[in-house]
């Protein structure tokens, strides 16, 4: 018996051991960063890999936007060029007589600069730069829209590894407790007034629990490294010191309020309102073939023509040249009528879409306000709950020293406190989860950045 008893003891504290390593272990491998979730956001948004991809996007349709692009200005060309021609020429004279000359050599140089401008062509050109101004701004709304995606995952990921941290507390509170518990009973088992089988079920929990806790590690690494790779830091191991220990959420939003911002501030409402206006621009750009065109062309240059015969030796031309043409198409085929027409089903698509986007944030602002509210309610239900059952613990802790309770009671104790603890964590970040889709789902997302 008393070789059992030693062989108990031993196993129990290598347990112990490996746990309290664990619990260890973080605080000694790594330095420890504090973040709250302000400075995660703009940690991020200083070297997230998507974020500096976008803005670099960004910035090319921002230098999209030049009059130049559109079609404004004229294009100059500075050009020179050499040519020859080597003949046998053979002249009958009408006389009879005839004028041979063999391997004549002329030869003309020339160089210019000339300028071609489309002055005008039934407005294509304001309409193509209208375009770029459209496409820069939709370059504008991508940034928004994938800045948005960022803060949102980010801050769920940032309250996530929160929740986590609370759950190993949790779980750490839990392995503590079936310390005590397998203490008492080797205590009781010692003195011979507890069994062998209380003793090893103590042990089994005690085992349980410190499983669950080595696994509840690897959790909160993998959330860490995650919120590590959403900042793009350099240590993706680093260790992270939230600021926050609870997960806060705002139980007084408005929905009202919520949709009118949806209406005015949401980024893919704003997409699909720019993709109407490219669709009429691009019906302006067909209709802009029913007009006339005129272009402008002119020239400064020098010519020089070297003959090897005849009694001009060479010519030099240096001068003026200049022109206007003028157009108009008058059949083609009717294929600006096949434009004109499929730009207005276009436009009548992009309104459908836009109708059809409209619709689709109603049906999510309904759901995911149904779900904020029912995990309001959860929340204060689960708070309720465990005050009880921790109330219930302590009882039952007490009782089981006094030896009024087994075993198995004070497990379902511990266990209805752990998982009143765990029902609480999660419907706090559900709650979150749905505050966070709300901010975002009504453009207002980029609030957390100032938080």
């Amino acid at each position: 018996m008393s070789l059992f008893r030693e062989s108990i003891i031993k196993i129990m504290k290598k347990y112990f051991s490996i746990v309290v390593l664990l619990i260890a272990f973080p605080c000694i491998s790594d330095a420890q960063v504090v973040y709250n979730l302000k400075r995660c956001i703009e940690t991020g948004l200083r070297q997230n890999y998507d974020i500096r991809i976008i803005r670099n996007n960004q910035e090319i349709s921002d230098n999209n936007l030049t009059i130049g692009n559109a079609g404004y200005l004229p294009t100059i060309d500075l050009n020179g060029g050499y040519s020859g021609t080597l003949n046998n020429t053979t002249q009958n004279l009408s006389n009879g007589d005839k004028n041979k000359d063999n391997g004549v050599l002329n030869q003309t140089l020339n160089a210019g600069v000339n300028l071609n401008w489309t002055v005008f062509d039934g407005f294509n050109i304001q309409t193509n730069y209208k375009r770029l101004k459209e496409l820069q701004k939709m370059g504008e709304l991508n940034t928004r829209l994938t800045i948005e995606n960022f803060i949102s995952n980010l801050t769920s990921e940032y309250y996530n590894y929160i929740q986590q941290t609370i759950r190993l507390k949790n779980l750490k509170s839990a392995v503590k407790l079936s310390k005590e518990r397998l203490r008492i009973v080797e205590a009781r088992y010692e003195i011979g007034a507890g069994s062998r089988l209380d003793m090893q079920q103590a042990k089994v929990d005690f085992n349980s629990d410190s499983s669950r806790l080595i696994k509840q590690y690897e959790v909160l690494h993998t959330s860490r490294t995650l919120l590590n790779q959403l900042m793009a830091a350099d240590n993706i191991d680093q260790i992270i010191i939230t600021s926050d220990s609870v997960i806060k959420f705002n139980e007084y939003l408005n929905k009202e309020n919520i949709w009118q911002n949806t209406l005015s501030s949401n980024s893919f409402l704003l997409l699909a309102g720019k993709n109407k206006n490219l669709s009429l621009l691009d019906l302006k750009a067909a209709q802009s073939e029913n007009y006339p065109y005129l272009r402008l062309n002119a020239g400064y240059g020098y010519t020089k023509n070297i003959y090897n015969t005849g009694t001009i030796d060479n010519q030099n031309n240096l001068g003026l040249s200049y022109g206007l043409t003028v157009g108009f198409n008058l059949f083609n085929g009717f294929n600006n009528k096949r434009k004109q027409k499929n730009a207005r089903i276009e436009i009548e698509n992009k309104e459908l879409e836009y109708q059809q986007t409209i619709l689709s944030l109603k049906a999510d602002l309904s759901n995911i306000w149904m779900a904020y509210k029912n995990n309001i309610e959860l929340t204060n239900l689960e708070k309720e709950n465990v005050e009880t059952a921790r109330e219930n613990h302590e009882i039952a802790i007490e009782r089981y020293k006094l030896g009024d309770l087994s075993g198995i009671e004070l497990r379902e104790a511990q266990n209805s406190l752990l998982e009143a603890e765990e029902r609480l964590v999660q419907a706090e970040y559900n709650t979150k989860l749905c505050e966070i889709s709300l901010m975002q789902i009504s453009g207002q997302v980029l609030s957390y950045s100032e938080q």
